[in-house]
C-alpha cells in the first residue's frame, strides 16, 4: 500500500491564507507563520466593523433628519415624539433620505408630527 502524504491541502490552504494577506505590510504578507495571526485579526476587524457600520449609519441619518427639522422649527427629539404620536412607522433611512431628496415632502412629514403634538 502506498504512503500517504498532504497532498495538495497543506499547501492549498497556506495559498489561501498568503492570498488573504496581500497587500499586508511587511513579513505579514509573505511568512505564513505571521500571516496567520495578520488575517485572522483582520478578519476579526472586519466582523466588529460590519456591525459597527450600521451605527455609524444611524448617527448619520439621525445629523440629517435633525438639521432638516430645525430648518423646520421643530428639534429631533419632538419631531420623533410627533410621529409616534401621530402613529406615522417611517425609519430614519427613509426620513433622511426625504430630508436630502424631497424637502417638500418632508414638510409634510413634519407638519403631520407638530399636528399630532398640538392635539
Amino acid at each position: 500500500m502506498s504512503r500517504s502524504v498532504a497532498g495538495t491541502k497543506r499547501k492549498d490552504h497556506r495559498k489561501k491564507i498568503l492570498g488573504r494577506a496581500k497587500g499586508f505590510w511587511g513579513r505579514r504578507h509573505s511568512n505564513y507563520k505571521v500571516a496567520k495571526d495578520a488575517t485572522v485579526k483582520a478578519m476579526a476587524y472586519a466582523y466588529r466593523d460590519r456591525r459597527d457600520r450600521k451605527g455609524s449609519f444611524r448617527k448619520l441619518w439621525i445629523a440629517r433628519i435633525n438639521a432638516a427639522c430645525r430648518a423646520e422649527d421643530i428639534t429631533y427629539s419632538r419631531f420623533i415624539e410627533g410621529l409616534a404620536k401621530a402613529q406615522v412607522q417611517v425609519d430614519r433611512k427613509m426620513l433622511a433620505d426625504l430630508a436630502v431628496r424631497d424637502p417638500a415632502g418632508f414638510t409634510a412629514v413634519v407638519e403631520k408630527a407638530k399636528s399630532a403634538l398640538k392635539g
